[in-house]
């Protein structure tokens, strides 16, 4: 069994992986974690199991257990890495698509944008008329941020529908005449 200042390697790996999941208690975010659970796990085996407390074996298990640690962390997203929980800013939110929760109308009303960022319920407003709670939106102008203009999807023509409109129009004209 290896040893270090009279300890043996094991426990000073749990110690140390105790010591970094406080730290990262401490400081989140820092990403200590991912390495505290390695030497966590790497000494907890080599303290239990002691054929595997060698140098060799320790060094393989942390790498095995970092390499678990890392796609989990990733993969549970605990700190929205991925941008999920990030806020957007106004530029961005042009062209989102989302949910009216409370009666839009010209001067007020809400919207839950499907990307919205962290917080993503703002105030709208619609362009003309009434939109209804539940109805699909998209956001035409973010308006600073403050109160997004939305129309309803299903009244949003671009050059594709328009396209479409237009072909279907002369087919209907060449079957007439």
């Amino acid at each position: 069994m290896a040893s270090v200042l009279g300890y043996s390697l094991s426990l000073l790996l749990v110690i140390l992986g105790i010591g970094l999941g406080i730290a990262e208690a401490l400081v989140p975010g820092a990403h200590f974690i991912v390495l505290g659970v390695a030497l966590f796990l790497a000494g907890a085996i080599g303290l239990l199991f002691p054929p595997l407390s060698g140098p060799l074996a320790l060094a393989a298990l942390v790498l095995a257990f970092g390499a678990v640690a890392l796609y989990g962390y990733r993969e549970l997203d605990i700190y929205g890495g991925k941008g999920l929980a990030r806020t957007k800013d106004s530029d961005s939110l042009q062209g989102e698509t989302g949910r009216v929760t409370e009666r839009v109308t010209e001067t007020g009303g809400e919207v839950k944008l499907d990307d919205g960022g962290f917080n993503p319920y703002y105030s709208a407003r619609s362009i003309d008329g009434e939109i209804p709670e539940g109805t699909e939106v998209m956001v035409l102008d973010p308006g600073g941020g403050n109160v997004l203009t939305v129309e309803p999807l299903y009244t949003i023509e671009d050059d594709i529908d328009r396209e479409l409109a237009r072909g279907r129009e002369e087919e209907r004209e060449s079957e007439e005449g």
